[in-house]
């Protein structure tokens, strides 16, 4: 009996000196935070992520995706950064824009302010346009921008996104000025491009098949910046099939406030590593599945320091 009461009490203090990580996260919804505007890749993988993470964790687990789009995801990942380090608030960051941004302004944020728990995709970046366009390949695209400077408008989701990277390297590599439009996310671009209203935008591969819905959507993928073709989208050719040197993907993965509970880091990542093989997962998200591309946190942050290194050369270039 006295055994017996001394595990009760070793327990108790247990728990009050991680009074967080015994409740985490029954006693309150962890929010999830999105730099960018809803229904763009990040928002939608968000979304469909952790409806399987909350399942997976089971109890009274609830997250709910919060969006806070503005400055190409600066917003987002500022909030996510200042937050309280009690699993409470988790942010799906996007690479290129979390290293790129610090590197050429001053920003709310820096990258060691997080504690990255996952990578989930690694989604080589697109350009689409309406299905109806004379706009077919990429020698097309640069030829009319090279005959009509001015004419051709390709939407991005601000400085240091993916997309806006792709045309500075286009830039660099063909000397041919395309016209950048921000927007705050790949959802907005998207209306647009259908209405008619932009000529070209910048999607991610597991946004695609959605929009062309089977061959009878109103838009089409005109080039993907990957070395080789997506298996989300093996019948859209790639940059370097036309002999242009341009590579350019979005990485997007769960993070947390750096000094977040290891426990907790361990119990996301493992969740998540779980849902990103689940059957059904896979079916319901469809789209992110060819481009799924898990790395544990740790392994994921080792990864970025080449990243880092040729963001820094394409900073040092920027006009």
């Amino acid at each position: 009996m006295m055994r017996f009461k001394r595990l009760v009490l070793a327990f108790s203090a247990l728990a009050i000196s991680n009074p967080l990580w015994a409740a985490w996260p029954d006693d309150k919804p962890v929010e999830v935070v999105v730099g960018f505007a809803p229904g763009g890749g990040t928002d939608l993988m968000a979304r469909k992520l952790f409806s399987f993470v909350q399942k997976r964790l089971g109890g009274k687990a609830q997250f709910v995706v919060v969006n806070k789009p503005g400055a190409s995801g600066e917003l987002g990942n500022a909030y996510v950064a200042k937050a309280q380090p009690d699993g409470y608030t988790l942010g799906i960051v996007n690479v290129p824009t979390l290293l790129y941004l610090p590197m050429v302004r001053k920003t709310q944020y820096q990258v060691e302010d997080f504690q990255l728990v996952a990578r989930v995709v690694d989604d080589p970046t697109v350009l689409i346009t309406r299905s109806e366009t004379r706009i077919d390949n990429l020698p097309t695209v640069l030829g009319i921008a090279k005959q009509t400077p001015g004419v051709i408008s390709v939407g991005h989701n601000g400085d240091g996104s993916n997309g806006e990277l792709v045309l500075q390297l286009l830039r660099s590599t063909t000397g041919v000025e395309l016209t950048g439009v921000p927007y705050k996310g790949t959802g907005p671009q998207k209306i647009d491009v259908i209405g008619g209203h932009l000529p070209l935008g910048t999607v991610s591969a597991g946004e695609v098949p959605e929009l062309q819905k089977g061959g009878t959507g109103t838009v089409k993928a005109v080039v993907q910046f990957t070395s080789k073709r997506s298996a989300a989208l093996p019948n859209v050719p790639t940059a370097m099939e036309a002999g242009i040197n341009v590579l350019m993907s979005s990485e997007r993965g769960v993070a947390a406030p750096k000094g977040v509970s290891s426990d907790i880091v361990k119990r996301l990542e493992s969740a998540i590593a779980a849902v990103l093989k689940d059957p059904e997962f896979l079916t319901a998200a469809a789209a992110d599945a060819p481009v799924i591309a898990f790395l544990p946190g740790a392994q994921w942050s080792k990864s970025l320091e080449q990243n880092q290194k040729a963001l820094k050369q394409m900073a040092a270039n920027r006009k």
